[in-house]
């Protein structure tokens, strides 16, 4: 679980009181979700959280994993 919160709070550089903000954030809620990123509001991006919680969860978890194995690989 400490490759997701690691992932997260790389993934919100800069925007760490307002993650909406984020422009990673946004650039991969518009390719996951297909709407514009330029439209997307902070109502929008918690939208998006809840309804894909589960696929996000397990993006976040397999994210630890390719760190992890990365690690171990000199």
């Amino acid at each position: 679980m400490f490759g997701a919160l690691k992932f997260i709070w790389n993934a919100t550089r800069g925007h760490r009181f307002a993650p909406w903000r984020s422009e990673y954030l946004r650039w991969r809620v518009e390719t996951y979700s297909s709407k514009p990123a330029e439209t997307l509001r902070a109502r929008d991006i918690f939208a998006f959280v809840w309804h894909s919680k589960w696929e996000l969860l397990s993006f976040l978890l397999w994210t630890g994993q390719v760190q992890k194995e990365a690690r171990r690989r000199p």
